[in-house]
């Protein structure tokens, strides 16, 4: 084997890159290893561009194994790795979001990147995955204007900021201040991931400075690399657009294009315009198949058209100010009894509605990752239906897009979530897109907290979410970085993009949070990188938005309802002794089995002795009930009364609940001599007694008639 290693130190351990030829087809390939965790990572392109196709074609993927972990996972009938997890699309996401604006989007050949986590240590795989796909890029011949750095900073025991912590320390999200995981390039950043609990707009910038110093460690790390084994890049000739073409283009559309951008009726005049463009294209040139050029030429306008506008003279596409918001409405509940909470929440063109169902402890989500099992509590899904963008399409599984913007959602929401201890149901909340014109999942945040208000949840505040955009001046389709204040090119900072903004625009970033600060930050780019000065202007900028958004969803619900639905399941909590579990539940669950069958209640017992019983009307009650008295600690001097089950000569025994028994001498049934106990005592009869001695060993229990009523029976 052919092999060269080089390393470097990040966060306080080595960072090792091994390249061989063990993938040697691959056009680029390293296996990168940090701590116990080892990722391989390889890059492809296609040798002949792919006719007809509008977009650059790239395709991502992180691949887990199960024998990374050293266990045979699986089901029991099914030991071969599946579709991907959730926590791989997330990855997958993290890494294309990463890579693909470094890539020239004109480029028609398709590029494949595959991350596969060979070794699953203690540090994070997915840090690990983006930083290799960055050199396997880097050191291959395909086009792109790596590399990158990643790494991942935050708060988590203490308050120092830790570089790539051990995963032990961001298991418990109720600890931490904040994670954060960014990627960039030359001193800017291109990608944020970030859950925090309510923190301040500055303390977030002051790390991402910190995270900028990491990451250009990794770079230049990277470069030495490519320095010493990188090969030539390729060089893919542009198709150029017929001077035909720009004729007729500028005679015919280029005149109506500003009218129709900024007619302030949202996409549909610019849409229609394109079509019109699309339909002269075809109809001058009947014998072509490819209009890939014509496309890009009407896109590239809009795209210059829309940055002009912004930048010099402060003009939207519709007419908003800068930092305007659209028309907001929100509504709490009011749409079914069935539903135990619900929302709909509108910002401008675009509309969601958010359900809330409430459950017990035994439905919580068990996630059986490759690094840990955990039981989730709290899960957001978001569906976005082809209606929602005025389309037509497939309606299947669940998509990467779906399964990021759910899972962004969801880190905002769980920051303000109460504890189990304050309310202890499992909570799913699901967000359809009913109409999109710009960040379905920031309005999904908001009308999730309106759910949970709406369904009785006592969140410690509501969160807002709003997406920032960004027009900066370029001198080039694909520029280089700006370092350093004093290089930053003129920019504009857009509130709540909408359809070209979002399309055309440089930036996506969406900040969630609530009055007191940001719980989540999510950016996409679509330039090389955003300098941290910027992101810090427009997390502040996005404040002012969020808190006009509060003021909305405060207005229609101040805070959560004070009782949840009557027709969500009710939920009692209760301690045994722990030694008492194995009684409760019995042999093969048979004694749990039988108290769920006469209650109708479900039942969870932790093994610190807490009991969760859930049901509707009486049954959790029911279940209390039957629990409490088989677990009942009789103490001496106790009065109460039972049912005669059993004589014998020497006495009586008497039922004190269905699974306790005590027994009372012959000498204890009366103040006067009893010759026989069947003279005053008869099966069925219910008498008062007195608990005169307890036997916790022996699991026996004197009982006194006498002491508990002397007049019970009449001396004859």
């Amino acid at each position: 084997m052919n092999k060269k290693e080089f390393s470097v130190e990040i966060g306080g351990k080595t960072l090792t890159a091994i390249f061989s030829d063990l993938a040697e087809q691959a056009h680029g390939s390293v296996m990168l290893k940090y701590g116990d965790t080892i990722v391989l990572a390889t890059a492809c392109m296609s040798k002949d561009k792919q006719a007809g196709l509008g977009f650059f074609n790239l395709t991502v993927d992180y691949v887990e194994r199960f024998y990374a972990a050293g266990k045979i996972l699986g089901s029991r009938f099914m030991h071969r790795e599946g579709k991907p997890s959730e926590d791989a699309v997330l990855a997958s996401r993290v890494i294309d979001r990463t890579l693909r604006p470094l890539f020239d989007q004109s480029i028609r050949h398709a590029v494949q990147v595959i991350t596969t986590v060979i070794s699953m240590g203690e540090d994070d795989s997915t840090i690990l995955a983006v930083n290799a796909a960055s050199l396997a890029l880097a050191v291959s011949d395909i086009p792109w204007a790596g590399p990158i750095g990643c790494v991942r900073i935050g708060k988590y025991d203490d308050d120092n900021l830790k570089i790539n912590p051990a995963q032990i320390l961001r298991q418990d999200d109720s600890k931490y201040k904040y994670d954060l995981t960014i990627c960039g390039k030359n001193g800017n950043i291109n990608m944020i991931e970030a859950s925090a609990h309510q923190t301040s707009e500055d303390e977030l910038e002051e790390a991402f400075k910190k995270a900028s110093e990491e990451i250009t460690k990794l770079e230049d790390f990277q470069k030495k690399i490519v320095a010493e084994i990188g090969v030539a890049k390729k060089v893919i000739e542009k198709e150029k657009v017929s001077d035909g073409s720009v004729k007729l283009f500028n005679e015919n559309i280029l005149p109506k294009m500003e009218s129709a951008l900024f007619a302030g009726a949202g996409k549909k005049p610019i849409d229609e315009l394109h079509s019109v463009w699309n339909k002269l294209v075809k109809d001058t040139y009947p014998d072509r198949t490819d209009f890939a050029p014509e496309d890009a030429l009407f896109d590239d306008t809009e795209n210059d058209m829309l940055h002009e506008k912004a930048i010099h003279e402060n003009k939207r596409a519709d007419g908003r100010a800068m930092d305007g918001l659209r028309a907001l409405y929100a509504q709490a509940g009011g749409l079914s009894t069935i539903l135990h909470g619900s929302g709909i929440f509108y910002r401008g063109g675009t509309h969601v509605l958010s359900v809330l169902t409430l459950g017990g402890p035994e439905e919580k989500l068990l996630v059986d990752g490759m690094q840990s099992k955990i039981e989730k509590r709290f899960m957001h899904h978001y569906n976005f239906p082809p209606y929602s963008g005025g389309e037509v399409g497939r309606m299947g599984n669940t998509n990467r897009r779906e399964v990021g913007h759910g899972a962004l959602a969801e880190k905002a929401l769980a920051m303000i979530l109460p504890s189990v201890e304050e309310f202890p149901y499992t909570m799913r909340i699901v967000s359809e897109s009913m109409a999109s014109n710009g960040s379905t999942s920031q309005a999904s945040i908001c009308a999730s907290s309106l759910a949970l208000m709406d369904g009785g949840v006592p969140i410690k505040a509501p969160v807002a979410g709003i997406a920032m955009g960004l027009m900066m001046e370029m001198t080039s389709p694909q520029p280089s970085p700006y370092k350093g204040e004093g290089e930053i090119p003129k920019y504009k900072i857009l509130t709540d993009i909408q359809g070209p903004e979002d399309h055309h625009g440089d930036m996506d970033f969406k900040v969630a949070g609530t009055r007191d600060g940001v719980t989540a930050i999510q950016l996409d780019v679509k330039v090389e990188g955003v300098p941290i000065k910027i992101l810090g202007e427009a997390m502040r900028q996005s404040k002012a938005a969020r808190l006009s958004i509060l003021d909305t969803i405060e207005k229609e619900i101040p805070k959560s309802r004070s009782e949840i639905s009557p027709n969500a399941p009710k939920i009692l909590i209760m301690k045994i002794k722990p030694d008492q579990i194995g009684m409760v539940i019995g042999g093969g669950g048979k004694t749990i089995k039988d108290i769920k069958e006469r209650s109708g209640a479900e039942i969870t017992i932790e093994d610190d002795g807490t009991v969760y019983l859930t049901g509707k009307d009486d049954k959790a009650e029911k279940a209390k009930k039957i629990i409490e008295e088989m677990t009942h600690e009789y103490k001496v001097g106790e009065v109460l009364k039972g049912e005669v089950v059993r004589i014998a000569d020497f006495g009586a025994f008497v039922a004190l609940n269905p699974f306790t028994d005590g027994m009372v001498h012959i000498s204890e049934m009366a103040p006067f001599r009893v010759e026989r106990v069947i003279d005053i005592i008869k099966d069925g009869m219910i008498v008062p007694v007195k608990i005169i001695k307890v036997d916790r060993e022996q699991g026996k229990i004197s009982l006194s008639i006498k002491e508990a009523d002397p007049n019970f029976f009449k001396k004859p």
